[in-house]
């Protein structure tokens, strides 16, 4: 069983590398490094991810949200605009987000912009970060168990924070907006051969 402290430093790690807007490491790799270096269940550390990550993007959020403030009048009335057209697709775009490695704060800040409902967003952010933060989780003991008996454990935390730099540099570097604009312009050309 996993003591008070490894619980709160799980939570707080989550909810520190969340604040880091734009560069925060994947919600997948804290979970599955917590669960390599802690006694707590997958669960458990699902749980206090999401609730790390979801508590710390709503301060962007809120940020955002009271910014909206001070936006003109004309373009106060764009961003209803905007916010009508959205509406019944916010919570899944939010879940997308907080479900993928995608970066999330181009979704978080226009929402709290478009002065959408705070409890709506966090409800599908916390969702979204408990699918992905189990996962990892579940990902990180399934990969003690296979390759701790090739490595040892102090190597096997090493390889995750390693993997987990990387990745998170190849996000930062990679522009995923292109890429989904690539695959989108090639899809109806391979449709036109067909």
């Amino acid at each position: 069983m996993a003591s008070l402290i490894e619980l709160l430093t799980i939570l707080a790690t989550s909810f520190a590398l969340n604040l880091i807007p734009f560069a925060g490491p994947s919600n997948l790799f804290i979970a599955s490094n917590a669960a390599l270096i802690s006694t707590a269940d997958p669960i458990s550390i699902g749980l206090l991810v999401a609730f790390g990550a979801a508590t710390a993007k709503l301060l962007h959020y809120i940020t955002a949200f009271f910014i909206g403030k001070h936006i003109g009048e004309q373009r106060r009335k764009q961003l209803d605009r905007s916010a009508k057209k959205l509406g019944r697709w916010a919570p899944l775009a939010i879940f997308i987000a907080a479900a993928t490695p995608i970066p999330d704060d181009p979704v978080i800040i226009p929402l709290g912009l478009l002065k959408y409902s705070p409890a709506k967003f966090y409800a599908s952010y916390f969702v979204g970060k408990l699918l992905i933060g189990v996962g990892g989780a579940y990902a990180g003991r399934y990969g003690e168990h296979l390759l701790g008996s090739v490595l040892n454990h102090e190597a096997l935390i090493i390889i995750s924070v390693i993997s987990t730099i990387v990745i998170t540099i190849i996000l930062l570097k990679v522009d995923v907006e292109k890429i989904v604009e690539r695959i989108l312009r090639k899809r109806p050309e391979k449709q036109k051969e067909e």
